[in-house]
């Protein structure tokens, strides 16, 4: 007999965790090969991860909700003796009852064994959660973990981080304690642990709205981003009048040509994917000892429903009309909306652009699409008085353009430039000047 071990499935070039939404199987239950299992949820999209092989469910060691890294066992299959030779590429196979098995009892991989083996999940700690607690000096053994049997995971550690409430070591604690004992002239200050959740009274009609699914996954990308990315903010302010005319003037033979809107932002993204072609720079990422500048310029847009954020993209962007551009903004928005977005439409992003003015948004900063390098912010088109080069004042349609960037990729000097080009090319759209296919 032998038992495999499925793994978190990496669902996308930057995807490094997922979240256990749904169990789709439970312990005991027979499964066939690519018989779907979980569903797991990232920030970027849902899915199913199937099963490697063909046999009998033994152990689900994840919990439903619970983020996992990349690679990471969330469950176990006994194979009930089948010959798995050749059929796994990153599956461990731990044969039961043999001395192997016994030396290997305190990795994390599931032996079934005729003696007893300790299978505390407490002292089995994951890469991801032994960096973070290396990083932020967490002494793990004061930490409750929220997994399955108590196994602590990263996102207990990213709330303890979140909070402040950062468990130290046991005798760092106690020097804290004494010392403010004698700084307390009636001895009786209370020294809190470290380790205390925050607690939020509930009054009379406060609603709880617990936080699962797409909303977890979203503010654990959002908050590594924050965490890890120093973030960097610049905004230059373009004359949009010309562009304005120009879409004005034939938005609705447009629509009744093609079928579909022509919107501000797809001349905002074409903008932006001609400014990236020239500044490659800016279509970087960061890589830990290196940073990546990708080729394809692959530009994210995020699309937004009532209670989720969803960020597909349109690939090779520079090599797209605006007609082309407009058509994908309206065919993947209504993915979106449908729930029919695939998995290959939410991977390969290199840049983002956030349509913030059609919210009326004026001016923002966006938290970094990681592992991007940036993220540009279209704030709304509002008619302001400008003073022109002759002194004179006119109205004009003016427009924001918000700039968040990670400054270990970029520094101000590209970025200034980027933005300037950018602006020049929106100034410069036109009846004249511009062509929509």
């Amino acid at each position: 007999m032998a038992i495999e071990q499925i793994k978190m499935p990496q669902l996308g070039e930057s995807v490094t965790e997922g979240t256990i939404s749904k169990w789709l199987v439970s312990p005991g239950d027979k499964v066939n090969k690519y018989d779907p299992l979980a569903e797991v949820m990232t920030d970027k999209v849902n899915a199913e991860v199937p099963s490697s092989f063909t046999g009998t469910v033994k152990e689900l060691i994840a919990a439903e909700g619970e983020t996992l890294a990349v690679g990471e066992v969330i469950c176990t299959i006994d194979l009930g003796g089948e010959d798995t030779a050749g059929s796994r590429d990153t599956v461990e196979t731990v044969e039961a009852g043999t001395a192997h098995a016994a030396e290997k009892q305190g990795s994390a991989a599931a032996v079934d064994s005729s003696e007893s083996v300790d299978t505390s999940s407490k002292a089995r700690y994951s890469p991801a959660v032994l960096k973070l607690s290396q990083e932020h000096g967490i002494d793990l053994a004061q930490v409750t973990g929220s997994g399955a049997g108590g196994r602590i995971t990263r996102k207990d550690l990213l709330k303890l981080i979140e909070s402040g409430s950062i468990p130290k070591e046991q005798a760092e604690e106690v020097q804290i304690a004494d010392a403010k004992q004698e700084n307390t002239a009636q001895g009786k200050m209370q020294v809190t642990s470290a380790s205390a959740s925050v607690s939020i009274p509930t009054l009379p009609g406060d609603i709880e709205i617990p936080v699962t699914g797409v909303r977890k996954a979203i503010a654990s990308n959002m908050l590594r981003s924050k965490h890890e990315a120093p973030h960097a903010w610049t905004m230059v302010e373009v004359d949009a009048t010309a562009l304005v005319e120009y879409r004005n003037s034939i938005k609705d033979e447009f629509k009744k040509k093609e079928g579909f809107n022509l919107t501000f932002f797809a001349f905002f993204v074409k903008a932006v994917a001609q400014a990236l072609k020239e500044f490659p720079q800016i279509n970087s990422m960061w890589a830990g000892d290196k940073i990546i500048q990708k080729k394809d310029i692959n530009i994210s847009i995020a699309v937004a429903t009532e209670d989720a954020l969803f960020v597909p993209v349109i690939k090779h962007a520079d090599e797209k009309t605006i007609k082309g551009i407009a058509r994908e903004i309206s065919e993947l928005a209504r993915k979106v909306r449908d729930g029919k977005l695939t998995m290959d439409e939410m991977q390969g992003g290199t840049f983002t652009v956030n349509n913030t003015g059609s919210f009326g948004s004026v001016q923002s900063m966006g938290i970094i699409n990681y592992p991007q390098a940036a993220i540009l912010q279209v704030e709304s088109i509002v008619k302001r008085p400008v003073v022109m080069n002759n002194g004179m004042i006119a109205v004009r349609d003016m427009v924001n353009l918000c700039l968040s960037l990670d400054h270990r990729v970029l520094d101000g000097l590209v970025c200034g430039r980027f933005l300037q080009r950018v602006k020049q090319i929106i100034e410069n759209m036109s009846k004249e000047n511009t062509s929509i296919y």
